[in-house]
């Protein structure tokens, strides 16, 4: 887990949505306390920062030599002040590790999402800029962790990337190691597979929906919220919006315990330091997590078919954490929990992802002994840990729902087993394109009676399935126009996402 921190003149709009006129001038944050933001890190849970050093509106929140929209027009500290200098020496007093946000949109500028400019001479100006922007947070604040490219960025980063921060993770771009989930709920989806096709990958903006076991590159999944959601920047009129532990306990079901990284955004307010509410929610989670899952009642490592924790007397559980040593792979399937009750067997639970993390509560039971069983798996199934707990608490009520999300592919959805999709505006090229149907809840394990129109007229043979990719379909589309539609049944699973793309 870490913390995001926004911070920056939209923190200074109080209230004036989609207001530009906010300078630096208007810029103090007199009461400032970058070890007040680390300690309140710390008590989240979080082990690392990632800061918003620069945002959509192009404010730079460091000494930057690009320009003078930034806090060297700042009253604070008369034009001096360095946020990201004085949160760099809290992380280490504090041992956290610090990312950087750096928005390639910058309106100040002029350049757009992606940092994309209007004319190829705004273009190549915008470029240098961003480049030089990068270098200094790249090259002067010490060793960091993660580096934000929200949206992707157009501006050529990666020789800047392997110089400076050869092992940083980046998020989305053409040099991107982890990925968005595909919300700002703070949910990811189960299963949640950190790997993915290379095709997808190269985008720079897959998202969870992406995911695949099967996939020949390995970027895990950030899942961002803030805890005012939806809210990045701190407002007077939010207050009102602070998540509660039980929401925020929620949150980490459903992304931690899904295999997810979870980066909680807390936005400091005008004086620069946390309100009292979101501190104390971003605790109380921390103190919460820790007391829940700080301490297992017993836990075992193991490889086979089958990994059983033995336990030395009866005890009461109501929460199995699963771990795989995912430096082999995510190569469980399905599995199911058992536990062994005066001396039988009994099913305790199921699932199909293990990855890097699964958090799954079970209904409270006295067991002897609990045990894995790998009934779908790529080779042995590993685990580096099983680990039962007794929380003494229900889990949120929530915790195993299916959650949204968005790709850069999404066109829409099926349930009750059926999905007809409309064309239109999805095949404007004559070309192949890939169809997948990413299930909400389990998998899809097959499509059958596949109907697919072009140009008015049936065309199966223009229809391909994809050996070994039971979810996916290959379509021909020719020069018979844009219009047109598919439709089939889905097998295994009854409702999800469709996605698709131009191959």
């Amino acid at each position: 887990m870490g913390m995001f921190i926004h911070f920056g003149n939209e923190t200074y709009q109080n209230g004036r949505p989609g207001s530009y006129t906010v300078q630096p001038s208007e810029v103090n944050p007199v009461n400032l306390d970058t070890d007040e933001w680390a300690k309140t890190a710390l008590a989240a849970g979080a082990r690392y920062i990632v800061f918003v050093a620069k945002h959509q509106y192009g404010f730079c929140c460091w000494q930057t030599k690009t320009t003078d929209f930034g806090l060297k027009s700042s009253p604070w500290k008369n034009g001096k002040g360095d946020i990201m200098r004085e949160l760099q020496a809290s992380c280490k007093k504090f041992g956290l590790g610090l990312g950087v946000y750096l928005s390639p949109r910058d309106d100040h500028f002029g350049a757009a999402t992606g940092g994309i400019c209007k004319t190829p001479e705004e273009q190549k100006k915008y470029d240098a800029i961003y480049r030089e922007q990068l270098t200094e947070l790249l090259s002067e604040y010490g060793e960091l962790v993660e580096v934000w490219f929200d949206g992707a960025t157009a501006t050529p980063v990666g020789d800047i990337l392997k110089k400076y921060q050869p092992h940083v993770a980046v998020f989305q771009g053409p040099n991107a190691t982890i990925r968005w989930v595909g919300n700002e709920d703070g949910f990811a989806p189960y299963p949640c597979w950190n790997g993915i096709e290379r095709r997808d990958a190269v985008h720079g903006t897959a998202t969870a929906l992406d995911g695949t076991p099967d996939g020949d590159v390995w970027l895990p999944n950030e899942v961002d919220v803030s805890i005012r959601r939806p809210d990045w920047f701190w407002t007077p009129t939010d207050a009102n919006k602070v998540l509660t532990e039980e929401q925020l306990l929620s949150i980490y079901y459903r992304s931690v315990g899904r295999g997810g990284q979870l980066l909680l955004n807390l936005p400091p307010n005008p004086t620069g330091r946390f309100d009292a509410a979101d501190a104390e929610a971003a605790a109380k989670l921390g103190a919460e997590v820790k007391r829940r899952f700080g301490k297992s009642v017993a836990e075992t490592s193991g490889e086979g078919r089958a990994v059983t924790l033995m336990l030395k007397a009866p005890v009461r559980i109501d929460t199995v954490m699963l771990q795989e040593d995912t430096m082999k792979g995510e190569r469980v399937r399905g599995y199911r929990l058992e536990g062994r009750v005066e001396r039988a067997w009994v099913a305790l639970g199921e699932g199909s992802a293990i990855g890097q993390k699964r958090i799954q509560p079970v209904k409270p039971v006295t067991v002897e002994a609990l045990r894995v069983v790998a009934t779908k798996s790529v080779g042995t199934m590993t685990l580096r840990r099983l680990a039962v707990f007794d929380t003494g608490m229900a889990p949120p009520s929530d915790w195993n729902a299916a959650s949204s999300l968005w790709a850069p592919d999404l066109v829409g959805g099926w349930k009750g087993g059926h999905f007809d999709l409309d064309l239109h505006g999805h095949t404007k090229e004559a070309a192949q394109y890939r169809l997948r149907l990413v299930a909400s809840e389990g998998a899809v394990t097959g499509i059958s009676d596949v109907a697919l129109m072009l140009g008015g007229a049936p065309q199966p043979k223009m229809l391909k399935k994809v050996p070994g990719k039971p979810n996916e379909l290959i379509l021909d589309v020719t020069g018979m126009g844009d219009s047109g539609t598919i439709s089939g049944t889905v097998e295994g699973a009854a409702s999800g996402q469709i996605l698709l793309g131009k191959l």
